[in-house]
């Protein structure tokens, strides 16, 4: 008999082949309905699959509900492949993984791409699929008896797959019913007929290449939703509505902020408009961070390959990097523009070994730490294109980026000091947000007792700062840290619900050592800096961009671009608009006039969609009474104001947070 032990401590004896379903059963009918997965010795598995073993079983409903949906997920991308072989035969399927809000799958048509036409059809088809209420049956399989039925069905694809996998590796399908099945480690749900049919929607489709490399055969992937029930899909799409009219590449083109083009992939032309921002939000961090303490540096673009070679970047991180060779291109004959002797420099991707260098210039006491360096660091990282997502995901960033060198008895209050400025800028922005600690990835530098100190000094700065509590959303996330270090992160939380991985901190022994920094100590020997990894923005293009989603490009007004625009009604009225424009921009208001021949209706719309918050309508009685008549953006109607009285209530808000 096998022991099993439930979450209560009660132990139950069963016989071996028993599956958790059983177990529900016998605890009653209504967990029986209930239950639709299993927790056995911590994994996620069938409901029907047997017991082997003694273990620990915590059954799975549906308000266990980022199990669940990681289950609906998955079968509905099993069933949407299903689907789409039925209705298209000779599709190869390839892969269908769950997502973040839903799945996808990738396909191999037989005669043409699928386009979005081709969803409708597939969604009911999908549906009557989960109608039938087929079993999804789990089946351990021989791999050359997988390989060969792959083969014989014209599955390439899952055939190279399959014979990829590691020797000695568990092979398993689930079977659809008695008739369609894929190549997949599970777990999935007891039967189609346990999803929601209105719980579903196909979103979009488009092209995608097999494993990801461009050399290889392009796919056709069809992208979907999936949730528990139909309230929570109709949640989800008021909100990929919200964001859709949010969508920072729309509103920049509204607005006159930025744009993109193929002659600089994954960087980003700033407008003068959108530069103010970036002006704006650069001034404010150097005042946050020459009032911390920190000091303000400046490194080079391009370091020697050897440099990134010590750093360890070179090894962990070159395919990201962008690499130059260090002599002068081939210009005279049809040979190679570089030579196979050539030596090899990088752009950087990132600021710190370039911070280590500075340090290290003259010799360090321990009087002299903490130091932090701070730096407007451009930075340049070599994305697929297919990654790049207008200012979210780019090549060339900026980051608000410092480093602090510090003692190990100064690490804890040097983080709590850094999670209280966080705090401090967060709120000036009006954002809520959830702290993370990213714990030792597989791959790493560093031995074990330096990552358990480290991740523990991380712990003890968050409880000192009080922000270790549900009301942060603390958690830990083990695997996320970086290569070199463990880090916190800081989720924040927009207008319409969203989460953004923004800020961190990383405590770091292993570069100061593999760059040999050092400082001499109280006891006149030479010992090694911690040095702490940190930024609050993340990078400016990729904050500007949560920005303008967050406030849906009505920025408060210290951050708008213009913040007042004088529009006349008359040409009789355009030197006092003139005027009242001079006495805003003297009283530090960003304002400009809007004398242009057309009707005042056509003006305040064409301000409205450009998102100006201030808008001073002038007319003839306005210019003889020395007046405006103001129009808020969002509010309705109007206020008509002194000249002095709208820069009184302008003055203030237009300042930044920390200037009021």
């Amino acid at each position: 008999m096998l022991k099993i032990t439930l979450p209560d401590g009660s132990v139950r004896e069963v016989a071996p082949g028993t599956t958790p379903a059983d177990i529900a059963a016998a605890i009653g009918p209504g967990l029986a309905k209930a239950a639709i997965a299993a927790r056995v010795d911590g994994e996620l598995r069938d409901i029907g699959r047997p017991l082997e073993a003694d273990a620990q079983l915590a059954l799975v409903t549906a308000r266990d509900e980022a199990d669940a949906l990681e289950l609906a997920r998955h079968d509905f991308a099993h069933i949407l492949a299903e689907a789409v072989q039925a209705l298209f035969p000779g599709t190869q399927i390839t892969f269908g993984p769950a997502t973040d809000d839903g799945f996808y799958y990738d396909f191999a048509p037989k005669d043409r791409p699928f386009t979005e036409e081709d969803l409708p059809a597939i969604e009911a088809k999908m549906r009557e699929i989960i109608a039938a209420d087929k079993p999804l049956r789990r089946e351990v399989i021989d791999r050359d008896t997988l390989i060969a039925q792959w083969h014989a069905a014209g599955e390439t694809f899952k055939a190279e797959w399959a014979a990829e996998l590691p020797q000695g590796e568990e092979l398993t399908v689930y079977h659809s019913g008695d008739g369609w099945y894929d190549m997949c480690r599970g777990p999935h749900l007891a039967s189609t007929g346990k999803l929601d049919p209105q719980a579903f929607k196909l979103t979009r489709v488009s092209g995608a290449y097999w494993r990801g490399d461009q050399k290889n055969a392009m796919l056709s992937r069809i992208y979907g939703t999936g949730w528990l029930n139909k309230k929570q899909l109709d949640v989800h799409l008021m909100r990929l509505e919200e964001a859709a009219k949010r969508d920072h590449r729309k509103l920049g083109a509204e607005m006159d902020l930025f744009h993109l083009q193929q002659e600089a992939h994954g960087s980003v032309f700033w407008h003068p408009k959108g530069y103010i921002i970036w002006r704006a939000l650069e001034a404010y961090m150097r005042r946050a961070i020459d009032e911390a303490g920190y000091r303000e540096v400046k490194t080079p673009q391009v370091m020697d390959a050897r440099q990134w070679e010590q750093s360890g970047h070179w090894g962990k991180y070159r395919e990201n990097m962008f690499v130059i060779p260090d002599e002068v291109p081939n210009v005279e004959d049809e040979g190679p523009l570089v030579s196979d002797d050539a030596e090899w420099m990088a752009l950087k991707p990132m600021n710190c070994p370039a911070h280590v260098l500075i340090f290290r210039q003259g010799i360090k006491s321990y009087r002299d730490l903490p130091l932090r360096f701070y730096e407007n660091g451009c930075c340049h990282r070599n994305e697929p294109h297919g990654a790049l997502h207008g200012l979210m995901r780019v090549r060339q960033f900026t980051q608000d980026d410092a480093h602090i060198f510090c003692r190990e008895d100064q690490i804890v209050e040097e983080v709590r000091a850094f999670c209280a400025l966080a705090d401090r800028i967060y709120k000036d922005f009006g954002f809520t947000y959830s702290i993370k600690l990213a714990l030792r990835p597989e791959k790493r530098f560093g031995t074990e007792d330096v990552w358990d100190k480290a991740e523990e000094e991380l712990r003890n700065a968050v409880a000192a700062a009080g922000l270790n509590t549900p009301d942060y959303g603390w958690e830990e996330l083990p695997g996320e840290g970086a290569f070199y270090a463990p880090k916190l992160e800081w989720h924040l939380t927009d207008a319409i619900g969203r989460t953004w991985q923004v800020g961190t901190i990383q405590s770091d022994r292993v570069l100061p050592e593999r760059l040999d920094a050092s400082y001499i100590g109280e006891d006149g020997e030479r010992h090694r800096p911690v040095m702490l990894h940190r930024a609050i923005f993340g990078s400016y293009e990729r904050f500007i961009g949560i920005l303008i989603e967050h406030f849906a490009g009505r920025f408060p007004l210290w951050l708008a671009p213009v913040q007042a625009v004088v529009a006349t009604i008359v040409s009789d009225a355009d030197d006092y608009a003139r005027d009242v424009v001079e006495k805003l921009r003297a009283a530090g208001i960003r304002a400009e006039t809007d004398t242009r021949n057309e009707k005042i209706n056509y003006k305040v719309r064409d301000h409205s969609l450009a998102k100006v918050p201030n808008l001073l309508v002038v007319g003839r009685r306005e210019a003889d009474e020395g007046t405006v008549a103001l129009r808020e953006l969002g509010k309705e109607g109007q206020s008509v104001l002194s000249v002095d009285d709208v820069i009184d209530r302008l003055a203030k808000e237009a300042r930044a947070p920390d200037m009021r």
